[in-house]
């Protein structure tokens, strides 16, 4: 039987402990997850893609089956790549699923072999979102009720680059 590896894309700037709520629930459901750092052209990341990538190590550092990996270009091509047959995308209102279901159908209409997965967050992390920490970070508030303590601690000491 071959191994069931999940790829979770997304920007991940920062990851917020919505993302890792998502993760740690879809680990009963994969053999793998990979946490894929995309390059969106449409996006101006505030943290280093070594930085996001550090963050995911250092979350999962003791959980082999979760593993950081950036990439650029199309998901399903990483996908192949890494031989992962399922993508995992998180929900929190009905408005993201409208938005992941195009992204979905896309996917599926260009490699009819990888399934996407939606898992629902957590009410409490309903709110969270990475636009919304960046903004509190930026302005100088304290985004710790959104952001996993080893995130927290790397913010007092990394130069902000957005």
């Amino acid at each position: 039987m071959s191994e069931r590896i999940c790829l979770f894309p997304g920007t991940f700037d920062p990851i917020t402990l919505g993302h890792e709520d998502i993760i740690n629930r879809a680990l009963p459901l994969f053999d793998k997850i990979i946490v894929g750092i995309g390059y969106n052209t449409s996006k101006k990341p505030m943290f280093s893609t070594s930085q996001r990538l550090q963050w995911i190590r250092d979350i999962y550092g003791n959980a082999d089956r979760v593993q950081g990996a950036v990439y650029e270009g199309l998901t399903v091509n990483f996908c192949k790549k890494i031989g992962a047959k399922f993508i995992l995308r998180g929900i929190r209102y009905v408005s993201d699923f409208e938005y992941e279901k195009t992204i979905a159908d896309a996917n599926r209409a260009l490699d009819k072999e990888i399934e996407t997965v939606f898992l629902t967050g957590e009410p409490k992390y309903t709110s969270v979102a990475s636009t919304i920490v960046r903004d509190i970070i930026k302005n100088g508030g304290n985004a710790s009720p959104f952001l996993s303590e080893v995130v927290c601690e790397s913010l007092r000491t990394i130069p902000l680059s957005g």
